[in-house]
C-alpha cells in the first residue's frame, strides 16, 4: 500500500505525456476547428474539488456555445451544445484537456469525478470521503451507471474505491472505461448534465 501512491503517480505522469503526444494532431485540429466554432474559444474552464476538499481549474474542450435567455441566464444545455461538442462528446474528446490537469497533480487517471465546489456543504461525512483520494478521468462510479444511477450510489461507489483503491483496480477500471467508449456504452462526458442537481441526502 505504501508504494501504491508513488506507482500510481508515476503512471498517471507517463500515461498523461505519452497520452498527450499520441493525440497532439488530433488535439490540435479539435482546438482549431472549436476555436472557430466557438467565438475563438476552444477551452472550458471550470472550478472543481480536488483532493481533501482543494478547489482546482479543470480544463476541458468547449461542447457549448454561451447563448442567454432575454434575462441573461444560460439556456438548458440541450439548447447549447454544438454539433462539434455534440461530436466531442460522443467520443469523450473533450476530456482529452484533462490530461494536463494529470501532469500538473490535480488529478489522476482513475478516481472519484471531480464535482462543483457548491455541493461540498451537502455532502454528509461519509459521502465527503470520496475527497480522501485524488479526483479522476474516470472512476468506479463512472465504469459501474454513471448518470444511470443516483447521486448516493455514486458516492457509495466512490467511498468503496477510497476503500478498496490498488493498481490492479485502477487498471480494471482503465480497461472497463476503454470498452464503454469504444462500445458507446454509458458514454457521456458530463458529470451532472443528465442529473437533477445534488441538494443533500436525506438521513
Amino acid at each position: 500500500m505504501k508504494l501504491y501512491p508513488i506507482i500510481k503517480r508515476l503512471f498517471d505522469f507517463l500515461a498523461a505525456l505519452v497520452g498527450l503526444i499520441i493525440v497532439f494532431p488530433l488535439l490540435l485540429t479539435l482546438i482549431i476547428v472549436l476555436a472557430i466554432s466557438n467565438n475563438g474559444k476552444p477551452f472550458f474552464y471550470q472550478m472543481r474539488t480536488g483532493l481533501n476538499g482543494k478547489l482546482f481549474t479543470i480544463i476541458k474542450l468547449k461542447t457549448m456555445n454561451d447563448k442567454t435567455d432575454k434575462d441573461g441566464n444560460l439556456l438548458p444545455v440541450i439548447y447549447r451544445i454544438t454539433k462539434m461538442g455534440n461530436f466531442c462528446r460522443k467520443y469523450s474528446l473533450d476530456e482529452i484537456p484533462q490530461l494536463i490537469n494529470i501532469l500538473k497533480g490535480d488529478m489522476s487517471l482513475v478516481g472519484p469525478r471531480p464535482l462543483l465546489p457548491k455541493y461540498l456543504p451537502l455532502y454528509n461525512k461519509r459521502q465527503n470521503r470520496r475527497h480522501e483520494v485524488i479526483p479522476g478521468i474516470t472512476g468506479w462510479a463512472q465504469v459501474n451507471g454513471r448518470n444511470a444511477i443516483s447521486w448516493e450510489e455514486k458516492f457509495e461507489l466512490d467511498v468503496y474505491y477510497v476503500d478498496n483503491q490498488s493498481f490492479l483496480l485502477d487498471l480494471k477500471i482503465i480497461f472497463k472505461t476503454i470498452d464503454k467508449v469504444i462500445s458507446r456504452k454509458d458514454v457521456n462526458n458530463s458529470d451532472s448534465d443528465d442529473m437533477p442537481i445534488f441538494t443533500g441526502t436525506k438521513d
